[in-house]
């Protein structure tokens, strides 16, 4: 849930980047806060144990703009993908206002790709949100490497109704990053300038 400071003028909101663990959650990340001008960005914290990291930080965006004279915000958030840290995950996901799915494009990583999503619902429900009124993404990343599913194949695995947009990225490279974000951030902004 978007929060509100009247004081400071401003609207904060939370995305959060889910997917199996390897998939490019963290590259994200990271090069975002290589793009974002320091002026602009808060630090980029690591929340790390001996078997999960999570990364985040927040940056005020030039190009988005204002919602009824507020500026906008966004804190970005990393999940863990591995199974056995769906505590975790939930922890993160409370407060969200836009969710991008990083999918390991290759095509034995498709089954996990795919039960990690079903998962993810499921933690979106327990956490008191329906995963239809929350703005959505999918990324299909690591479009460079041999052996990888079609984007008609990731669709009907993932994108089962084809409604939720995707954008196809590289994301070591920073190709499809910045599209990516900022495809989820203009439907946070659409849902929030609703409210």
């Amino acid at each position: 849930m978007a929060i509100v400071n009247y004081a400071e003028r401003e609207i904060t909101c939370k995305i959060v980047y889910c997917g199996p663990g390897l998939s490019g959650k963290t590259v994200n990340l990271q090069q975002i806060y290589k793009t974002v001008s320091p002026e602009r960005r808060g630090e980029l914290v690591s929340l790390a144990t001996e078997t999960e990291r999570t990364l985040f930080f927040d940056f005020l965006p030039l190009e988005v703009g204002t919602v009824h004279g507020f500026k906008l915000r966004f804190q970005l958030y990393t999940t863990p993908g591995q199974a056995l840290y769906e505590a975790s995950r939930k922890l993160i996901l409370r407060g969200a206002d836009g969710l991008v799915y990083v999918a390991d494009s290759q095509k034995e990583r498709l089954e996990e790709n795919v039960r990690i999503f079903e998962s993810l619902k499921k933690e979106l429900s327990i956490v008191g949100y329906r995963f239809e009124e929350i703005p959505f993404v999918f990324q299909y990343n690591k479009r460079d490497l041999p052996n990888i599913s079609s984007v008609e194949e990731l669709n009907i695995h993932l994108n089962v109704d084809g409604k939720y947009p995707y954008f196809e990225a590289i994301a070591i490279e920073g190709v499809g990053v910045m599209e990516t974000l900022k495809g989820i951030m203009q439907l946070v902004l659409a849902k929030v300038g609703r409210r």
